[in-house]
């Protein structure tokens, strides 16, 4: 059934106005060409569309930056109190020793106090030494000694020994400065080596004669025979408690001497001899 004719009218009418809406909206909207090829010549060709935003990265003028401000570095708190400290500190006192021959002015000091013609030695056989060695202070002292060439580096490996052990001497001077006189060095407590001498009431030549023998604080290590002491400042040391400069039994400085191959004289039966140390035990 159709349907009436003002309707079929009224019908076409809207058909024809949406088409005319729908072409007008399709011709009103710009075409981009897909591509220049085909375009007429002396016709451009429009650019790409740019975004409307500026590109801040490459558009944008630089600027220079501020400097940026460095915080300076923390002090180290604890560096000037390690150095106070390092300061407080003094450094560990260091042990020297010296070997040398006999020159002309020691044989002149030495003759003819300790050494004279007929000793068991010439002067050439002997080697003077200057060594550290602790003190009763507590302080550092270079001493001197006369021995033996053949025992001369090892007296420096025992005094150095003594020294790192921290093992006091009182005095190492040679005798000479005493006038060559036993008595004397041991009464100022010196400890000595070579003196061309016997050995006491006897003809017989001491090992000091040789420069193979050395006495340590013969006041701390007297010479003990009987009710006889020497040095008599001695006599107070007697009893061999252990103090400052005592030697005792399979101490430090026994040990010390009988690596380098010394005896002791403090192991005899009688006389005792607690300072007298020798390589040959006698």
């Amino acid at each position: 059934m159709r349907p009436p004719s003002d309707a079929r009218t009224a019908l076409v009418a809207t058909l024809v106005l949406l088409a005319t809406s729908v072409s007008a909206a399709c011709s009103s909207e710009p075409r981009a060409p897909t591509s220049s090829v085909g375009a007429p010549k002396g016709v451009a060709t429009a650019p790409p569309s740019r975004s409307a935003a500026p590109d801040l990265a490459t558009s944008a003028p630089s600027t220079p930056s501020a400097p940026s401000a460095t915080a300076p570095p923390e002090p180290d708190e604890a560096a000037p109190a390690a150095a106070a400290a390092a300061e407080a500190v003094p450094p560990k006192p260091a042990f020297t020793a010296t070997v040398s021959a006999i020159g002309t002015d020691l044989a002149a000091r030495m003759t003819p106090t300790s050494w004279r013609e007929g000793c068991p030695v010439p002067l050439s056989d002997l080697r003077y030494l200057t060594l550290s060695h602790r003190t009763f202070e507590g302080g550092v002292a270079t001493g001197e000694l006369v021995v033996h060439a053949d025992v001369a580096d090892g007296v420096v490996k025992v005094f150095r020994t003594l020294f790192d052990a921290g093992y006091p001497i009182r005095s190492m001077r040679l005798v000479d400065d005493f006038g060559g006189d036993d008595d004397a060095s041991m009464a100022a407590d010196n400890t000595s080596a070579f003196n061309c001498r016997p050995v006491a009431g006897t003809d017989r030549w001491s090992e000091h004669s040789s420069g193979r023998a050395i006495d340590v604080n013969p006041v701390e290590n007297p010479w003990v025979r009987g009710t006889a002491v020497a040095p008599p400042a001695g006599a107070g040391f007697v009893a061999r408690e252990p103090a400052p400069g005592v030697i005792l039994p399979d101490d430090v400085v026994v040990r010390a001497f009988a690596a380098a191959g010394w005896s002791w004289g403090g192991a005899w039966e009688s006389p005792v001899d607690y300072q007298h140390f020798s390589t040959t035990g006698r």
